[in-house]
Order: structure tokens, then sequence, then C-alpha cells
């Protein structure tokens, strides 16, 4: 399948899973999709393995977690942001380090204080790895985290790698 990007997400500074100066974060950027589901890009590491080889189931769901609750701000004027009130993980295949995965997520439905959504890691094959569903309560950014947008540069990275379309 092929996915037009129509925007890019904004990346942070320390975040874990998009933080671009956390030295041990994992970088990844996002890419909103005409299909309005997020795709995630991101190629593990040897610092990234459980088993060796293979990537740490933790650092799976953390990517996906991340992807699904992004996916609310797809097609939004303003901000949408949430915490995870649940997450329901299923490992189907090992994840090998060393190779681009792609993550997609999608919201399945939403009210003023909730959304539902899923996602999956796809392999380079093409395999789905790794399942999730999640629950989000939405909250103001305020209630969550005292964040000021400047000092976390909360923006948008354009690159020179930034994908037009992503196959899968």
């Amino acid at each position: 399948m092929i996915y037009k990007i129509t925007g890019k997400q904004p990346n942070t500074r320390m975040c874990f899973v998009c933080g671009l100066k956390n030295e041990f974060g994992l970088k990844v950027p996002f890419y909103e999709t005409e299909s309005n589901e997020i795709i995630s890009l991101f190629k593990p590491s040897d610092e990234h393995q459980g088993y060796p080889g293979r990537l740490h189931g933790g650092i799976a769901s953390a990517i996906l977690d991340e992807t699904i609750g992004r996916a609310i701000n797809i097609g939004k004027e303003n901000e949408i942001w949430a915490v995870t009130v649940e997450i329901n993980i299923k490992y189907k295949k090992p994840v090998p380090v060393n190779e681009e995965i792609k993550v997609i997520g999608r919201v399945i439905n939403e009210n003023k204080r909730l959304f539902h959504g899923t996602g999956e890691i796809i392999l380079a094959n093409g395999e789905t790895a790794v399942t999730a569903e999640g629950k989000y309560l939405i909250l103001p950014i305020d209630k969550i985290a005292d964040f000021d947008r400047d000092y976390n540069d909360w923006r948008v990275v354009k690159s020179a790698s930034d994908p037009y379309i992503i196959e899968i």
C-alpha cells in the first residue's frame, strides 16, 4: 500500500520517543497521511535490543503508544493533548534491529474526553510484527506537564530525507 504524506508533526527536545536532543532517545519522526493515519519511521540499533538482534518489547510498546497518541491531531486546527489510560500490545513476530520499521497509528473513535486508537509495527518485508490498541484521556497540556514550547523545541523539523510517500 502507498501512503501519501500530507504533513509532519512536531518533535521536541527530550521526549524519549521524539526528542531530537535526547542522547538516549529514539528521535522518531511522525508523518500524517491522506488516509488519516500517522506513520513513524524508525531503524532500531543494537542499543535498543532486548534479546540479541531483537528490539526490546518495551521500546516497541513506546513507539506504538506515541504513534497512536499522535493520531488524534490529524486534521485538527488546535493541538489535542492526551495521556494513555490503557494500552494492550500483542507481539506476533520479533522485530529485528538494524532494519527500518514502519509504525502506523489511527483513531478508531473519539469523544470530548477519550479516544481509542489502534496501531501496528510493520517489518521491512511487510509483515505485521506488533499490534496495539489504546485508550487515551484528552487533557489540556497544562494539566499534564509544565510545557514551554520554546524551551522544549516543540516544532516541526523538516529534513531532506522526509518522504512524500511511504510504501508498505
